[in-house]
This record gives structure tokens, C-alpha cells and sequence, in this order.
């Protein structure tokens, strides 16, 4: 059912659940714990965000069967105290003139490895390693892929909330003009809609017209989109801390017969993806169904990037859709499914959608036509 309205906050039980799993989850990779900068997996740990990041060190310390200590500044400790998670953790401040390495020292082992925050200043962590020389560091990426990865009711519902809306912006942006305005100006109306539908922070809108296109990060820019102009559209933003991310492929005018071939391989390739999702399959296995259909069609090496990513309190975060990845897929996961063909100098084609798994497949969270739509 939509989320028609705001989602109850997230409890201090939540928080403390998440730390206890990410304490475990460390443990059981053989890491001492782990070491969170400001960033996403603070907000998503503890649902603290400082209102700045500087070069203070903040850092939240998990290890499995202790008290969570969270150390900050003590001009921002009142705002830490403030955060939904402040009750279930210990705060320790420092003040300036202090070491910060000093006060966070003793909450580790002397020889421990700790899996850190991929966002941490390199600075913090050489300041910790002076003072500890026999502790040692992995990236959270690699040593806890999955920390965020599998989703709850409540995220599941706030990441179909975003996905609505990011529906709702695309059917909105169908009905604009498109040929005679620049691409920036199509992208500032995308941008207009994602927050009129609720999104409280828009990440990207991708208007890659004609050549453009062939682009798959191409920045909106300053050329004026002509018919017959393929358009690849791709945006998204955060809904209640929460990400959206679809793209559309349109055109300005009737298509050619390559264009319209084109596009129904990508959107073959796309349904083949999607169709890949259930539990126990590899996150390659998607990868792989949207590749075969490309490269059946005779247009693999133009389909030039991973197949999907997961998405939650980011709009880009593990698990990826990539040859190579047999992290097998779970209930509660979610990911874009996201196939393209780029043609250079000429156009490009995706389709994306972000789903999640089911205990007997797959949903989307994403259901707008994936036909190409006619734009004037």
C-alpha cells in the first residue's frame, strides 16, 4: 500500500538493534568492531548526522558484549544527545586543547582490527594508529558489505514511498516540452518534482539527450534538445532518509527503427534482470540474465557498467549487480536493475527500477511504463 503519510520515526530500540547486529556482524569476521564517522552509517547506526563535519573527531565504537561509546566534541555533544539513538549508547566528550586519540584509545584493543566507515578522515585514523600502533583498519565496504544491506518493514516502506514518488515526478516530466529547451532546464523541472512529491534532498537528475546520452553519468548541460532526440532521464533523492533512483528512456518525436530496436533490447534485458531476483541467487546471476539478452542482440559492448546497485539511506551503497559478486540474494534487499546501451556519438538506452526481494521473487518499487514514451 502507499505511504501516504510521514513514517513514525525510527526508536532508540531500532538503533540499539542495528548496533548489536553490526557488533556481531564484526565479530563474526573476526574484526575487533568497528569505527563509524559521520556520515551514512552514523545516521543509519545511531540517526546522528552532525550539522557539520569537520576536522573534530566524532567517532561511534562498536564492539560486540560492550556499551556503545560515541565520542564527540563537546560543542556538539548537545546536539548529539538530541539524536533518536542517544539513549541506547554512551556519549564521551573532549574538549579543544584535548587529544581525541587519547580519550578514544582505551575503547579499543591494542592489537585489534577494526572494520571503519568508508568516509573517515584519513587524518582520525592515523591519529589513532599513532596512538595505538598494533590496531589496523579495513573499510566497511569490504569487511561488512551487507551491514545495511536487508531492509525492514519500515525501510521497505520508505524506500517504496521514495520510489512513488520518483513515479509520480516521471509521469509529471512526460507532459513538459523537451525539444527547443536545454537539458538543464528538463533536469531543474525533475529536480521541482522530486520535491514537490515529498523528497527532501535530490541527488541527480540525468538528462542525456541525443549524443549526450551515450554518456551514462552525463551531467545535464547546456544543449538544447532537438526532436528526434533519444532522452535518457535518470534522477533521484532521499524520502525519509531514504532513496529513489529510476530512469526512463524517451523520445522527442517518432523514433527510427534502430532507436525503437534499441530500446526494446534494453527493456528485454531489463525484465530479464528482474526476473533473475530471488532468494539464493547470486547478485552476478542478475547481472548475467540482463548481459545475455545485450549481448544476444549483438550490442555487448556497448552495455558498459554494472547491472544494479543497492540503495538505502544512499542512493548508491552494497550489494552490486556485477560479475564476480556471489553475495547470494535475501529477503529484504534492495537494488536497482538498471541495463543500458550507449552508442557513441549517436545516443544511449536505460531502464531502471529499484526492487527489492521477496521470499518468492522479487517487487519493484518502481512501476511506471517502461515502453518508450513520446515527448514533445
Amino acid at each position: 500500500m502507499p505511504l501516504t503519510t510521514a513514517p513514525a520515526p525510527f526508536t532508540a530500540d531500532d538503533y540499539r538493534a542495528r548496533m548489536a547486529r553490526a557488533a556481531e556482524s564484526a565479530a563474526e569476521a573476526g574484526l575487533a568492531g568497528v569505527l563509524v564517522a559521520p556520515g551514512p552509517d552514523l545516521v543509519y547506526l545511531t540517526g546522528y548526522q552532525p550539522t557539520a563535519i569537520t576536522e573534530r573527531l566524532t567517532v561511534l565504537v562498536l564492539a560486540a558484549g560492550r556499551e556503545p561509546v560515541l565520542v564527540v566534541p563537546k560543542l556538539e555533544a548537545p546536539d548529539a544527545e538530541r539524536a533518536a539513538g542517544a539513549t541506547a549508547l554512551t556519549l564521551r566528550d573532549w574538549t579543544d586543547g584535548m587529544d581525541p586519540y587519547g580519550v578514544t584509545a582505551p575503547l579499543l584493543e591494542a592489537g585489534g582490527r577494526y572494520g571503519v566507515s568508508d568516509n573517515a578522515w584519513a587524518m582520525h585514523l592515523l591519529g589513532l594508529q599513532q596512538r595505538l600502533p598494533g590496531t589496523s583498519y579495513a573499510a566497511l565496504t569490504q569487511a561488512l558489505p551487507m551491514l545495511r544491506a536487508v531492509k525492514d518493514g519500515p525501510e521497505l516502506a520508505r524506500l517504496q514511498a521514495a520510489g512513488e514518488a520518483a513515479d509520480r515526478a516521471y509521469k509529471e516530466i512526460l507532459k513538459v516540452r523537451f525539444a527547443g529547451r536545454r537539458e538543464t532546464d528538463v533536469a531543474a523541472d525533475l529536480a521541482a518534482l522530486l520535491i514537490e512529491f515529498g523528497h527532501a534532498q535530490v541527488d541527480f537528475t540525468v538528462v542525456g539527450s541525443g549524443p549526450n546520452g551515450a554518456n551514462p553519468h552525463h551531467e545535464a548541460g547546456e544543449r538544447t534538445i532537438e526532436r528526434g532526440d533519444m532522452v535518457v532521464l535518470d534522477f533521484g533523492g532521499l524520502k525519509h532518509g531514504y532513496g529513489s533512483d529510476t530512469t526512463r528512456t524517451v523520445h522527442v518525436g517518432e523514433p527510427s527503427a534502430e532507436e525503437q530496436r534499441v530500446h526494446d533490447v534494453v527493456w528485454e534485458a531489463q525484465r530479464a534482470g528482474c526476473a533473475a531476483v530471488r532468494p539464493g541467487a547470486a547478485c552476478q546471476d542478475v547481472d548475467r540474465a540482463a548481459r545475455a539478452v545485450i549481448e544476444d542482440a549483438g550490442y555487448g559492448e556497448y552495455f558498459i557498467h554494472r547491472t544494479g546497485h543497492g540503495i538505502g539511506v544512499t542512493t548508491h551503497e552494497p550489494p552490486y549487480m556485477i560479475e564476480g559478486e556471489e553475495q547470494p540474494l535475501v529477503p529484504g534487499m534492495c537494488f536497482s536493475v538498471e541495463p543500458g546501451i550507449y552508442l557513441p556519438g549517436r545516443f544511449g538506452v536505460r531502464i531502471e527500477d529499484i526492487v527489492t526481494v521477496t521470499e518468492d521473487g522479487v517487487r519493484s518499487f518502481n512501476n511506471t511504463a517502461r515502453e518508450m514514451a513520446l515527448v514533445d
